[in-house]
């Protein structure tokens, strides 16, 4: 039974789940560096919001200058530019994989559908309830930290780089920012499963038990400020303009994808490119358990790493009966 695989899903990845290679002993080289280019190249989710960055950078951001100071008109671009990426990227996978099902049901992992009604929903459904806290506040709070770090860079209060300079940092921090994410989603993450946080706060992310794409900015205004506010690093570590671009557009953008509830996009029948995270997708429904990542394995460390077999699940359930008191 210890490898078992979990009941009650239509499609599982393969199990037990791996944590990355990189926190792995013996350290393995070749599957370090598979780890890095498969989660990179060829067509990757990273890559194509490293292109959506420099396109954002090189023809819908207001000039750095025009940022020193604070006006309607460049603001309003730039959170017309945000409400268009967000509702393109996660309009769009939904209208793919649940509006015209595309796909069918290969690769996802929940059989259920998206609940059309529940009173627990702000609008009285799950698709309305999640782009109203998607667009509305989601999308407001990530357009106010980068008009933030755009004022901060203009008038020199944040620092900043550029690639002639530090060719090198420049293209690593693309790299390091996903790394950043994963040490900070871990925390933060812990912290809004405090009971009153929990309570006030994080509960509207889980009335989305079994997810699609609009759930993963679906917030709490709290959360939002909370969640996108790993860019403010970029206070302390100099940064260039795309990297702030890459940096938000990273958190916001895959916060839709990994919540697709697919694995990735079948063309020809293969996953093409991969999406939807059955890591995460587990913490939906059994909520105490893989707070983070599979980068950094902080729930490895700290017993609350659900590997997707049968035996993981006895020891989750455990925990959360010891956690409950019940």
């Amino acid at each position: 039974m210890s490898d078992a695989p979990l009941k009650g899903w239509h499609h599982l990845p393969d199990v037990p789940l791996q944590v990355s290679p990189l926190f792995r002993w013996p350290l393995r080289p070749a599957e370090m560096l598979a780890w890095v280019w498969n989660a990179w190249f060829l067509i990757s989710e990273r890559l194509i919001i490293v292109g959506l960055a420099f396109i954002s950078f090189y023809w819908f951001q207001p000039p750095l200058e025009e940022t020193r100071t604070l006006a309607v008109d460049w603001i309003a671009q730039m959170w017309l530019r945000n409400l268009v990426l967000m509702s393109v990227v996660a309009g769009g996978l939904h209208l793919y994989f649940y509006s015209f099902t595309k796909q069918g049901q290969k690769l996802k992992f929940d059989p259920r559908p998206l609940m059309i009604r529940g009173r627990q929903f702000t609008l009285g459904g799950q698709i309305r309830d999640n782009m109203f806290w998607t667009l509305a506040s989601g999308v407001t709070v990530w357009t106010a930290y980068e008009v933030l770090m755009f004022w901060a860079m203009a008038n020199g209060y944040a620092p900043m780089l550029t690639f002639a300079a530090h060719p090198i940092w420049f293209i690593a921090l693309f790299l390091l920012i996903p790394v950043w994410e994963s040490f900070y989603f871990y925390w933060i993450h812990r912290l809004l499963h405090v009971p009153f946080l929990y309570k006030h706060v994080h509960a509207l992310h889980h009335r989305n038990i079994n997810v699609g794409p609009w759930s993963g900015l679906s917030m709490h205004p709290v959360e939002h400020v909370i969640f996108l506010g790993s860019v403010l690093i970029h206070w302390i570590v100099a940064a260039h303009p795309v990297h702030i671009l890459y940096h938000l557009q990273y958190y916001a953008l895959t916060a839709a994808t990994t919540h697709t509830g697919f694995e990735g996009l079948v063309l020809k029948d293969q996953n093409r490119l991969k999406l939807g995270t059955f890591h995460h997708q587990m913490h939906h429904r059994y909520f105490e358990c893989n707070y983070g990542s599979l980068e950094i394995p902080w729930d490895k460390f700290f017993g609350s790493f659900h590997d997707g077999t049968q035996a993981a699940d006895a020891r989750i359930k455990e925990r959360r009966r010891r956690m409950t008191g019940a």
